[in-house]
């Protein structure tokens, strides 16, 4: 299907500011950001595209969905259609990695990069959501999209309030088998003794999942990265804060999460689309996430420097992945069970563990003395990070690691005039890292139907390594008017590729490792070691170059960025022979959102994003193919949206998400794995009751059949998106 059929609203012109997220206020451009600069800015000031979701459209968002990726899909041009998943697989912001932030603290498992983050995210305990686009190092490596920023709820002055939230979800395909009931509660307060609390538990269910067919979707579409359907999720977060006298506050905080999904069966990946097995049950152990996050932070208004912030992180993370067999071509290479008959390893299921802790120093001084207005931010981030992952029975699928990260930053923002401000940094990242000795356990492994062959145990040598680099941004804003501004700008992101992956696929990138199936041991002794050094990966610098207008004037909100974005060590995975390598790349791509009030009570809105890119495969320094699928799963995606509140108090939403077809060579022989375009409609209704607010939404309204660009890209196996959901949900505070 054509994205044209809802380009609509453009034509309006330049409308929303960077937020569209708020409904009637667009982008206002003196409104603080903190995540932009580790200090708070005005987004006027800055050179980067920056958007901010307020509490008021997160409600908004939650009466159809909890999901974090679905509102990011929806209300964040630059970001990938959500794969409607536990997993994160293929999601990225403008083709690249989203680092995730919860107040300011990475939740990503670096070393081992797996892709469960997103769909952790609570949204009711939510306040604000901040996204930077763009490369950036500021909160160290990880960000080569762009960062997004979860600010946790805060207290309000008061005794306790109450909140409640409460929804019920279920697909018309199967109204009984289907039901996913969710709940949360906030209890907060702020006492004149300056002792404030804010605790905020939920939890959710889910049955089966339907596509718009009324077929049932399977447990694990995308190959061990776990689904929507038959799982159990709870969260909690509770923070504590006390404010002393002179502008001085601390304050401790503590996330759980918790996700326990129990397939019944599993995924058939042999057909013309991936779904369930009804004849082989689900042996595995569930799909599991057990992890939780401390913070202590101080802060200080007052400091002699400046404002003062001081964090202290604790990251204590458990995941547990799908159980999946041996299935050629989409599942070809399994851990060895030692019989060519039945060649699965019954452990062939993993748990990463992370603990990753440090300290994050920020300074924000005012240089008035030197030059009126300017500021620089400055300090420093120390983090300790040791990660595994284990098979069921104990064995490392990789090498342990043990990193220590330290690094110096420091952003200067001047105003050179009273419309000009010019902006820039360098930042300063050192990565020592301890490799373990391992034995990677056997593997069976397939490259046709009939060539199969046996991996035997590898050992891998480890030792210490060192990774260094200096980031920069350079970058200016300038006001055409007190309502609309000019940016650009070049900023630079910093990521070590994913360590334990190239570990964890040691030896499997040549057949000088292999043996027939009839000989499983055929290895000399020479070739029964492979050392680290000699499959480790490059550091990775993003460059990312920028440019934008943003502002509006009377009810004509909006903003359009263009981007160019470049790597000579870009990373991808092939998933045909489950490898990943580093080459040079380019992306580039324009974003769009906008917002016109046509009256008090009725507007619109639109949000557009377009983006592609191309890389070079046989590494002789011309880009000469389109990038894979799961790098770029549709290059044009959007979002209208009409929003209509009545005398009454009764609201009315409906939106239209839609994204292009890619059928792209992604290499000199000129592969192409199609991907069908789509477009679907949503509307939620919501009025007062009882002093709460009762609302109904329907997702997919037309049960269309669709499938998910982005699921499907993880495998080139295509995968359905859900059909028809509707929602009945009531909310009130105490």
């Amino acid at each position: 299907m054509r994205y044209s059929q809802f380009l609509l609203i453009p034509a309006v012109g330049l409308m929303s500011s960077q937020a569209v997220a708020q409904q009637s206020a667009g982008v206002t451009l003196d409104e603080i950001t903190v995540t932009a600069a580790r200090a708070q800015r005005s987004i006027s000031d800055i050179p980067q595209t920056v958007q901010v979701v307020d509490q008021k459209e997160i409600d908004e968002q939650l009466k159809q969905s909890g999901s974090a990726s679905a509102l990011l899909a929806k209300l964040l041009p630059g970001f990938s259609v959500s794969n409607q998943t536990i997993s994160g697989a293929s999601e990225s912001y403008r083709g690249r990695d989203l680092l995730v932030l919860m107040d300011g603290v990475p939740l990503t498992t670096p070393l081992r990069d797996v892709s469960r983050v997103l769909s952790l995210i609570d949204l009711n305990s939510v306040e604000r959501i901040e996204l930077v686009a763009g490369a950036s190092s500021l909160y160290g490596a990880g960000a080569t999209g762009g960062t997004v920023n979860f600010v946790t709820k805060k207290a309000q002055p008061g005794g306790p309030r109450v909140s409640v939230n409460t929804a019920l979800r279920t697909f018309t395909a199967d109204p009984g088998g289907s039901l996913a009931p969710e709940m949360s509660a906030t209890v907060s307060g702020k006492g004149a003794n300056g002792i404030d609390y804010v605790f905020v538990g939920s939890g959710r269910g889910a049955q089966k999942t339907y596509d718009g067919a009324g077929r049932e979707l399977p447990s694990d579409a995308m190959l061990g990265q776990g689904g929507g359907d038959r799982l159990a999720s709870g969260n909690f977060l509770g923070k504590i804060g006390y404010d002393f006298d002179g502008g001085k506050r601390i304050e401790a905080s503590i996330s759980q999460f918790y996700l326990d999904q129990t397939p019944k069966y599993l995924t058939d990946y042999s057909g013309a689309y991936a779904k369930p097995d009804f004849t082989k049950p689900y042996t595995g152990q569930s799909v599991l996430e057990d992890s939780r996050s401390f913070q202590l932070r101080y802060s200080d208004t007052d400091f002699v420097l400046g404002n003062l912030s001081v964090v202290g992180f604790y990251n204590d993370i458990k995941k547990r992945f799908n159980y999946s067999e041996f299935s050629y071509p989409y599942n070809s290479l399994v851990y060895y069970s030692g019989n060519p008959l039945s060649p699965t390893s019954p452990a062939n299921q993993t748990t990463l563990y992370s603990e990753r802790g440090g300290v994050n120093l920020t300074i924000d001084t005012p240089l008035d003395r030197i030059w009126n207005g300017a500021k620089v931010t400055w300090g420093t981030d120390v983090v300790h990070d040791k990660t595994w992952q284990t098979l069921t029975d104990g064995r490392d699928v990789f090498t342990p690691l043990t990193q220590v990260t330290t690094a110096g930053f420091a952003l200067v923002q001047v105003p050179i005039t009273d419309r000009l401000t010019a902006r820039g940094g360098v930042r300063y990242e050192h990565f020592d890292l301890s490799v373990d000795d391992f034995l990677r356990p056997a593997a069976y492994a397939a490259i046709s139907p009939v060539t199969r062959f046996v991996l035997p145990a590898l050992n891998v040598i480890g030792g210490q390594y060192e990774y260094a680099s200096p980031t920069y941004n350079l970058g200016a804003t300038f006001k055409l008017n007190n309502k609309i501004d000019l940016f650009g700008g070049f900023s630079q992101g910093y990521a070590l590729p994913d360590v334990g992956a190239y570990t964890r696929r040691a030896g499997l990138s040549s057949t000088a490792f292999a043996c027939p199936v009839a000989t499983p041991n055929c290895l000399p002794l020479a070739r029964q070691t492979i050392s680290f050094s000699s499959i480790a990966p490059e550091a990775q610098i993003v460059n990312n170059y920028e440019i934008g207008i943003r502002g509006g004037d009377g009810p004509y909100k909006g903003s359009i960025t263009g981007f160019v974005s470049t790597s000579e060590k870009g990373v991808t995975f092939d998933p045909v022979t489950n490898l990943i390598s580093q080459q040079k790349e380019m992306i580039y791509g324009v974003e769009y959102i906008g917002e016109m009030a046509i009256n008090r009570n009725f507007t619109l809105g639109t949000t557009i994003g377009y983006k592609e890119g191309r890389y070079d495969t046989n590494k002789d320094g011309v880009l000469d193919s389109w990038l894979p699928n799961n790098r770029i799963g549709s290059p044009v995606r959007g979002l209208i949206f009409g929003d209509y509140h009545f005398d009454n108090g009764i609201k009315l939403r409906v939106e239209g998400e839609g994204y292009a077809s890619r059928n792209r060579g992604i290499n000199l022989t000129n592969t192409v794995y199609p991907i069908e375009g789509g477009f679907t409609m949503n509307a939620a209704l919501s009025g007062p009751v009882y002093g709460g607010e009762a609302y109904a939404a329907v997702n997919n309204l037309f049960d269309t059949e669709l499938q998910n660009p982005t699921a499907t890209s993880v495998r080139n196996l295509p995968v359905y998106s859900w059909g028809r959901t509707v929602t009945v949900g009531y909310r009130k505070t105490f």
